[in-house]
Formats: C-alpha cells, sequence, structure tokens
C-alpha cells in the first residue's frame, strides 16, 4: 500500500507487564505502513516500562499520571496524527490485516463515524476460546436502547467525527466505549467489517470480569442519558445477567429463571434473529435522506399473511402504508432526516409458531436510499 491515511492506535496501560508485550507486537506486525502506536503509560511500577524500551522507536511511550483509563486514551487520541484513531487495551489484541481493513472499509465509506469486525475472545494464556458471539451488522436501536455487540477491540474511529461528537467520557470507568459509539452512531452512522481484527482477553483480573454492581450502575446511566427510560432494557439484561453470576450456588437454578425474563427485552425490537419480523418494530436511523427503503420477503407459502399491508411511521406520523406482494418486496418512504430518526413498522397480519413468536414478514433491511448505509 503505496500511500494511505496515518492511522493511531493508542494503548492505556498501568501494570500490565505480562500482557503488554504480545499488544505491542499484534500493533507492530501490522502490514498498513502509515501507522503511528502511541503508549500511554499511567506510572507502571511492573516491566511494562522495560519492555516497551525494547521496541525503541517504533513506538511513542508516555509515562505521566492519569485520572483512569478514559483519561489516558483521550490524551493519546488529542496528540494523534492520524485522521483514524483507535484504542487497544494492554491486555488485548489486534490480529494480522486488521489496520488495512479498517482503512478500506473508510475509504468505501468516509462519511461513517466508525467501522467494526469480528474478533474472538481469548484466556490468560492467548488461547482462542471462542468467536465473540455477540457482533452483528449495524443496528442503531439495539446499540441505544439493548446491548453493546460491537467488539471494542475491532473498533476504529475517524478522528473528525470523536472532535465532533465529544471524545470519551471520562467519568466513565466500564461503559466509554459504548457511550462513543452510541453518540457516533447517533449522529454519523457506524460500519461493519466481516473480517476477523482483535481478540479479546478474559480472566479473572480483567475490568469487565470484576466490574460488578458498579458497572451495572454505569451502564445504566449511560443508557437512561440517550433513551430517556428508568430502566432500559439493556439495563435489564445485563442486571440481572450479573445478579445471576453472583447468586449463592443453592439459588442458582431460581436465578436462572428469573434472568431468563431478561431475554424478553431482546424482542423488545420485534425483529428476530432469523429475520422475522413482529407486527410492531422498531428500529433507528442516523441522518440521513433520499427517502427510507424497506426491503424484505412476504413467503407467498404461508396463507394466512395474503393481504398483509405494512405501514411505516416517524413520531406517531406515517411515512407510507403500502401492500406487500408475495415474494421480495420494497417499501418506499420519502424523508430525510439532519438528526437520528426513530421508526416503527406496523403490519396488519401475523400467525404465531410453536415458539409462540408472532410473525409478520421476513425483513432485510431497513436504510437511507442516498447513502445506501445499512442501518436496520
Amino acid at each position: 500500500m503505496a500511500s494511505g491515511p496515518i492511522v493511531t492506535i493508542v494503548t492505556p496501560s498501568l501494570n500490565q507487564g505480562r500482557f503488554i508485550r504480545a499488544t505491542i507486537e499484534s500493533v507492530l506486525a501490522q502490514d498498513y505502513p502509515h501507522l503511528e502506536y502511541i503508549v500511554m503509560d499511567g506510572g507502571s511500577s511492573d516491566s511494562t516500562a522495560a519492555i516497551a524500551a525494547e521496541y525503541g522507536s517504533r513506538l511513542k511511550w508516555v509515562s505521566e499520571p492519569d485520572s483512569g483509563q478514559s483519561h489516558a486514551i483521550n490524551k493519546g487520541f488529542q496528540v494523534a496524527k492520524g485522521e483514524i484513531v483507535s484504542w487497544l487495551n494492554s491486555d488485548d489484541l489486534i490480529l494480522p490485516g486488521a489496520v488495512s481493513h479498517a482503512v478500506e472499509a473508510f475509504k468505501a465509506r468516509p462519511e461513517t463515524g466508525a467501522v467494526y469486525g469480528e474478533g474472538y475472545q481469548i484466556d490468560e494464556t492467548g488461547a482462542i476460546t471462542r468467536r465473540f458471539p455477540y457482533t452483528e451488522p449495524f443496528n442503531l436501536w439495539k446499540l441505544v436502547f439493548l446491548s453493546d455487540y460491537i467488539l471494542q477491540q475491532t473498533v476504529y474511529f475517524r478522528k473528525s467525527a470523536i472532535e465532533a461528537v465529544g471524545y470519551l467520557d471520562e467519568d466513565l470507568h466500564y461503559g466509554m466505549d459504548w457511550d462513543i459509539l452510541i453518540r457516533l452512531g447517533l449522529k454519523f452512522g457506524l460500519e461493519h467489517v466481516p473480517e476477523y481484527m482483535g481478540c479479546l482477553r478474559e480472566y479473572p483480573e480483567a475490568k469487565t470480569s470484576a466490574g460488578g454492581a458498579a458497572r451495572i450502575r454505569e451502564l445504566r446511566r449511560i443508557l437512561r442519558k440517550y433513551t430517556g427510560m428508568r430502566f432500559p432494557p439493556g439495563y435489564v439484561t445485563y442486571g440481572l445477567d450479573s445478579w445471576q453470576s453472583r447468586t449463592p450456588e443453592w439459588f442458582r437454578p431460581a436465578a436462572r429463571v428469573l434472568a431468563g425474563f431478561g431475554s424478553l427485552a431482546v424482542t423488545r425490537q420485534g425483529w428476530y434473529g432469523d429475520g422475522w419480523a413482529a407486527p410492531r418494530s422498531r428500529f433507528m436511523l442516523p441522518p440521513g435522506g433520499g427517502g427510507i427503503v424497506v426491503r424484505g420477503t412476504l413467503p407467498p407459502e404461508v396463507r394466512a399473511l395474503r393481504g398483509q399491508r405494512l405501514r411505516v411511521e416517524s413520531c406517531g406520523a406515517t411515512l407510507v402504508e403500502a401492500p406487500l406482494p408475495p415474494g421480495d418486496f420494497e417499501v418506499r418512504a420519502p424523508f430525510q432526516s439532519s438528526e437520528a430518526i426513530h421508526l416503527t413498522l406496523l403490519a396488519n397480519k401475523a400467525t404465531m409458531g410453536r415458539d409462540l413468536r408472532r410473525r409478520s414478514y421476513v425483513l432485510r433491511s431497513v436504510q437511507w436510499e442516498t447513502a445506501n448505509r445499512l442501518c436496520t
């Protein structure tokens, strides 16, 4: 790659000498030539400084007190030369080719706020335990209301987009990545890259694993800010999961039953994992124009759905209402918005399967026409 934008990766570090060599080498082994690497150390007293010194001028080493991880990352971003920036924690890894994948994705979608990819979970030794199971294409409603399905170790930001929405919230210690992804998603949208790009290391001392009730309270505060809901669906699911993992062994069976109610929040959007949509489904789109396009399929073999109609609403106002023919369909609504919008899709017919789900049609996408950005 002869030319391209500078990409800056920032690693916040504090006493992670047992992992940081692997982290550094995963960055310096990238095949992208225009790479700046900054390690923002908070004053480690272990072997971190000695290990970093072995790499000489291949990285920039800054060791000074900070007020936490978010503060360290912000300081790195603010001095970064890159048009594209990312952060990689000092116990995590990026995979070969990750930076090149990110650059190519930004070339294809220069207006997007951030790109993210697939990834793995690894154990304390660095062995892969599984694919990070939550990653999916960009779904703004789900990001705002329900879950952070984006693996932070795969995320690359457009620096100008971060400057537009503000840097990381330094009052946050567990959900700062979710918070900034919501802000970027609401203003610019995000782009999913179907490539494996990073690894999250999980072990008992890791911050996410050890956060407990403090982490859940922080996530609740984030979600309340963006949803306006006292009990956002995401708070219910994360809170019940955390509570279940900390109950006494003798109470675990009952706890699993109670936590199962949290799974009901997953269906709140009304769009199921297999593509079927409920009679009422909810979506959000970042700013855009040229009209909204809803694409899907009405299975012709399901006789009970014949005569199906679909209405698209925004804030209670009908944008379009149209019959759905058997087979593939497109429903278009002329519309544009300089702000993120909420959409409700309403169908007049539904069937119920053995799983007790009400199903109205198979939905493929909801998107803006001009940007051709998938925002389902």
